[in-house]
């Protein structure tokens, strides 16, 4: 098939351009003109802003792909500037998502497939949840709940809810399949060895807040490119937690991730104190967050993690 890869210079889509070809696919590289040099080997590729609609019309129609797979975020921003790290990552799924899926529409591709976050859901029920739990739109820091609605409109977008895009009758849009990749380890990410999180536990600046609840559902980039594929190749729609099959309680995976990296033992802080000296996100993941439930992609997409448990691998690579 034509494949279309936007976000083609990141810690999944420079892979899974590979990964498409290798399976005999035509595939294209959307990437903004500042990356052009670091585009990934490719059939075409292809110089745009997601963020420029005409000139992301324009691009996407002259390559005319069959299915588009969004990989768009700006998180590669993080270390140095966090706040517009998410800013743009939150424009991204919102005008952007918008901009793709028109472009899509309008270049006739029948599939679209999207990235999403399996870490978003709000912190009610069991310890692991499935793809039906409500997402945490109200939750009590303005930054996460900015970052989880602007997840819930990516996926609204490419699911084809209320607005101008969706699946439906030939050239009405593409159908429509959101993943909600885990959180991701491996080589690139944060929790490789020279990522921030990685870096963080070797200088003994991630504690484990006392309790340390909250659970963790990982997977490795590898995994991530893998269900990507699936989701191309699949007829499936809908959402899917693609995660790998261990969901981990913070008091286990950080204390074993931080004996693999060789660095110290997290030191125990007080609960109250988790927001303060980690930021809300991270004391939320270590204290309340829930893990995903992977059963719905390995049924629907005949995905399976290769790397299914994350204590084969967390910080060993």
């Amino acid at each position: 098939m034509r494949v279309l890869v936007a976000g083609a210079t990141g810690v999944v889509g420079r892979p899974l351009v590979g990964a498409l070809r290798a399976r005999g696919h035509q595939v294209s590289a959307l990437v903004r003109e500042e990356s052009r040099a670091k585009a990934p080997d490719a059939d075409a590729v292809v110089v745009a802003d997601a963020l420029d609609r005409e000139g992301l019309l324009s691009a996407v129609a002259a390559v005319r792909p069959e299915v588009v797979v969004h990989q768009m975020t700006a998180l590669r921003l993080l270390r140095d500037d966090p706040a517009a790290a998410f800013a743009r990552t939150a424009r991204l799924r919102t005008e952007g998502t918008a901009h793709l899926v028109e472009a899509a529409r309008e270049a006739g591709a029948r599939r679209l497939v999207a990235q999403s976050i399996a870490f978003a859901a709000a912190p009610a029920g069991g310890p692991v949840l499935d793809e039906d739990a409500p997402l945490y739109v109200d939750a009590p820091d303005p930054g996460w709940a900015a970052t989880v609605r602007a997840v819930a409109e990516l996926e609204r977008r490419v699911l084809g809810g209320p607005g101008p895009a969706g699946p439906g009758p030939a050239g009405a849009g593409p159908a429509g399949v959101v993943l909600r990749y885990g959180t991701l380890y491996g080589v690139g990410t944060a929790y490789a060895r020279t990522g921030a999180t990685g870096q963080a536990v070797l200088a003994g600046r991630l504690p484990l807040p006392e309790g340390a609840a909250g659970i963790t559902s990982f997977l490795h980039v590898e995994d991530a490119v893998g269900a990507a594929v699936a989701a191309v190749e699949s007829d499936a729609t809908g959402v899917f937690h693609v995660t790998d099959d261990e969901p981990a309680p913070a008091d286990q995976w950080l204390p074993r991730y931080a004996r693999t990296l060789g660095g110290p033992a997290p030191r125990t802080v007080p609960a109250a104190l988790a927001p303060r000296l980690l930021g809300w996100f991270v004391a939320h993941q270590l204290t309340a967050a829930r893990g995903a439930a992977n059963g719905r992609a390995r049924t629907a997409l005949g995905w399976k993690p290769g790397r299914p448990s994350w204590r084969e691998g967390l910080g060993a690579e």
